[in-house]
């Protein structure tokens, strides 16, 4: 029992380490009920937080300023890729805000665009099979624009998609399975398609596509022309992926909505219909790209006719400094000009820094292989704990 509550809580308290720690604090741990009082009493209540305060992390383990110790399983949300204070990742920060933390995007900056080329890099290398979307071998490439956080990094997504649905009408790149209608007004092709269980994000254009009443509600009237389809459903998919569309989102592995993959035939049939109607296709990778399925991006688990045409990414890129990015294929980039998008912090040289230490950590053998192993322990274990409860799995 203790083994298991110690798994499932995520909470592991060594009293060795509690008793050193605890004459450590001992004076933050006087200010946390100052804490507490203060995060009640002048921050927005938003959130249903235990009643502890965290002071510091190591590796995986973080801090209370009672001197307690628990196992961070949940890593920031899936952020903390390379642990709490890795020393790497320390002595870059040190070293780069002595040096220059922010510029704006008014000028260049030497960490942006280097943390971009090992972004196109690094996916393209690991996925030689692709040709279609980012794959693309033509035109100039693909791009990479980067954000604060992967809600914009979903807003601008979509933005693209919405951008790119006029370029394809007023060009005439469009579906053999498009109407007059379409092809007379740019307005028309704006839909924008999401799944059941998906989460992207928050802000309004995200938000109107997390198809959660507990999150929507309280905001309706969301953003217009989004519509939610069934996950994994290939039978619905042409209802609601119609002409009228220009984006359709999708996590490969769903996180918030349960750990639920995509089947491969209904991503296969997802990248062949937004083909024949002119719709971009978006993989959000947010919370499951960047190595936590055991490869760089969990997409490269499908085959090569599944491909998409943009990639969203943030949470572990930068080991909890904020970033986010958006991949887009060499047809979204071309279409995409000076004043269509922007950002004032996303792309400073602190974070992209950061990002380039930490995407060249997870982008190797050694690295990826770590977590398959310890994917395969923790199923294995957590099966047999689970076991008596659901008749064996």
């Amino acid at each position: 029992m203790a083994h298991s509550k110690r798994l499932l809580v995520l909470q592991a308290i060594k009293p060795s380490a509690y008793s050193r720690l605890y004459h450590a604090t001992a004076a933050a741990a006087m200010a946390s009920p100052k804490a507490i009082e203060n995060t009640e009493k002048f921050m927005l209540n938003t959130y249903a937080r235990p009643p502890l305060v965290l002071s510091h992390g190591k590796g995986s383990y973080v801090y209370d300023t009672s001197g307690r110790e628990y196992l961070d399983f949940t890593a920031g949300i899936a952020v903390t890729a390379l642990g709490h204070s890795h020393p790497e990742v320390a002595a870059i920060v040190a070293d780069q805000a002595t040096k220059l933390v922010h510029c704006s995007n008014l000028y260049h900056n030497e960490w942006a665009p280097t943390l971009a080329q090992r972004i196109v890099t690094a996916t393209t290398e690991a996925y030689p099979q692709g040709t279609q979307g980012i794959y693309s071998k033509g035109g100039s490439g693909a791009r990479v624009f980067f954000s604060n956080s992967g809600t914009e990094a979903n807003e601008g997504a979509l933005k693209f998609a919405r951008k790119y649905g006029k370029h394809a009408v007023a060009t005439g790149k469009l579906g053999k399975a498009v109407s007059e209608a379409v092809h007379s007004d740019p307005n028309l092709k704006s839909g924008l398609v999401s799944f059941t269980g998906g989460f992207h994000g928050r802000s309004m254009g995200a938000l109107s596509l997390t198809a959660n009443p507990k999150y929507q509600k309280p905001f309706t009237p969301l953003i217009p022309g989004a519509v939610t389809a069934r996950f994994n459903s290939i039978s619905e998919m042409s209802a609601f992926v119609d002409e009228r569309t220009c984006g359709v989102i999708v996590e490969p592995i769903q996180g918030e909505g349960g750990i639920h993959a995509a089947h491969v035939d209904f991503m296969r049939a997802l990248r062949r219909r937004c083909d024949q109607v002119g719709a971009l296709l978006i993989y959000d990778e947010i919370q499951c790209g960047l190595g936590r399925s055991g490869h760089l991006w969990a997409h490269h688990m499908l085959p090569a006719d599944c491909s998409p045409d943009i990639v969203t990414m943030a949470k572990p890129l930068a080991n909890g400094i904020p970033i986010g990015a958006i991949l887009v294929s060499p047809n979204v980039a071309e279409i995409i000009h000076t004043g269509d998008h922007g950002t004032t912090f996303g792309g400073n040289p602190l974070a992209c820094r950061v990002g380039c230490a930490v995407l060249d950590h997870i982008n190797t053998p050694e690295f990826l292989a770590q977590v398959n192993e310890a994917g395969e322990v923790l199923e294995r274990e957590l099966g047999h704990l689970l076991a008596p409860f659901i008749g064996g799995i």
